[in-house]
């Protein structure tokens, strides 16, 4: 329904008003009743009261004379107000019954009511000598016309509330047209058309209310647009991330056939040099010593270009980290560098627990604890250094410290790319790289790898 909400509201507020009324309504009603309770009670209290002293005084004429004399009198009377006179003689025949009354006649209150504001039955008994009277409250008439009152109490009130509920339905109506237009407005924005605009509303609250829809949904425009920016923003580096992680990988399949051309072709042509030149040696001996010489030098040369190789081959892509894994292949990393700077004090602690990793992830965590070892000994000039390779809550956790000069002042700005590569090479995992100030002083950077990637 397309004002449903409006619709609701006038409904709720004509069923506010219609309770209110019909409260006030049953109100004025038991009031009523009250009123016509005590006014009942009252009248029939003082007319049977007028009554039995009247007759009690015309008893006292008529005592030594016949009944016949008594009956005539109250055949004259008639009814004496609302009560029922009875004349029996000493046998206690009926002699005599006053007449119904004619006010309202054949028409009576319902029983319940008229149990309700009638007074107890009051009867007064009067000796004449001859027989005895019997008057008899009869509130009946005075019921009625109080249920009479009622009705009519009720039905005036059922007309107000009928047509004040149609006044308030319409006022609402206009009052709250201005709702409508707001929510069709909202319906629009539901369905995504964040354009909307409402036009100024006539009434104070009206424009109050179409200037906050207008500014909220100028809001939702803007939020939609940066979200799709930011969606946007999110699927390029998204792309990027992992065309950058096909890169490095196909870097360090690349490193991995270098390092293995050197190790097999370059390595064993740099050995045949050399085979030669001590054949060359061992055949020249004692001939020619220029040749000999010219043989020693090839020797050295290859002997040099051998160790280059050698080490230029970890570098490239550590053959450990494919056969032993990464633990392994880290405790190569650290006795290279122990060679080269004997004055750290570097050491490895690897969880008893390690689990097979996978391959990208060895990987990913032997690059950045390889540049956090390089970072920290050509930066911080430390005295020691630890790398920590444990597991917790399931990612594989390395962690290198150091007790150096700590973080540079401007070690977040542009140009640190060795820091922006080692956290985008565990985003691209959906791990994460931290780098921070160690307890004590120094530098602590930490890789978290998930173990299992979705």
């Amino acid at each position: 329904m397309q004002y449903h909400a409006v619709v609701s509201l006038r409904l709720q507020i004509n069923l506010i008003i219609g309770v209110l009324m019909a409260l006030f309504i049953g109100a004025m009603a038991c009031q009523h009743v009250v009123s016509t309770r005590g006014s009942v009670r009252e009248e029939i209290a003082g007319s049977n009261q007028v009554a039995t002293r009247l007759l009690t005084a015309v008893s006292m004429v008529y005592r030594a004379s016949d009944l016949a004399g008594m009956a005539s009198f109250l055949e004259q009377l008639g009814r004496v107000r609302a009560n029922d006179v009875f004349l029996y003689d000493s046998s206690g025949r009926l002699v005599y019954t006053s007449p119904a009354s004619t006010y309202k006649s054949g028409r009576d209150a319902p029983d319940w009511y008229a149990r309700l504001v009638s007074p107890p039955l009051q009867k007064q008994e009067i000796d004449i000598g001859q027989g005895r009277l019997v008057v008899i409250a009869n509130s009946s008439r005075a019921a009625l016309d109080g249920w009479d009152g009622l009705v009519r109490l009720l039905w005036i009130g059922g007309a107000a509330l009928v047509m004040i509920n149609m006044l308030v339905l319409w006022v609402a109506g206009r009052v709250l047209r201005p709702l409508q237009t707001v929510v069709e407005g909202l319906e629009r924005m539901q369905r995504g058309d964040y354009d909307t605009r409402l036009q100024a509303l006539n009434s104070r609250e009206g424009r109050l209310m179409s200037e906050a829809f207008n500014r909220t949904a100028q809001a939702l425009a803007d939020g939609a647009a940066a979200r799709r920016l930011a969606d946007e923003a999110g699927r390029k580096l998204q792309e990027n991330r992992e065309l950058t992680q096909m890169i490095r990988v196909h870097v360090e399949e690349e490193r991995r056939s270098i390092a293995r051309e050197l190790h097999d072709e370059l390595g064993q042509s740099i050995t045949a040099v050399k085979s030669i030149a001590l054949s060359i040696i061992k055949g020249r001996e004692g001939s020619d010593g220029g040749v000999a010489d010219a043989a020693r030098l090839i020797v050295q040369a290859a002997s040099s270009m051998y160790d280059a190789v050698h080490e230029m081959i970890p570098r490239l892509r550590p053959f450990s980290l494919d056969s032993f894994g990464l633990a392994d292949a880290l405790a190569d990393l650290i006795g290279q560098h122990r060679r080269h700077h004997p004055d750290v004090g570097i050491r490895l602690h690897v969880a008893d627990t390690l689990p097979p990793l996978d391959e990208a992830v060895s990987t990913c965590a032997y690059r950045i604890v390889q540049e956090s070892l390089v970072n920290a000994l050509r930066h911080a000039s430390p005295r020691y250094i630890v790398v920590t390779l444990t597991i917790d809550a399931g990612q594989l956790v390395a962690q290198v410290q150091d007790d150096g000069s700590g973080l540079a002042a401007d070690w977040e700005g542009t140009g640190h790319y060795g820091v922006r590569g080692m956290r985008e090479r565990a985003a691209a995992l959906g791990g994460r790289f931290e780098l921070e100030p160690a307890p004590g002083g120094g530098t602590r950077a930490s890789v978290h790898l998930p173990l299992e990637r979705s």
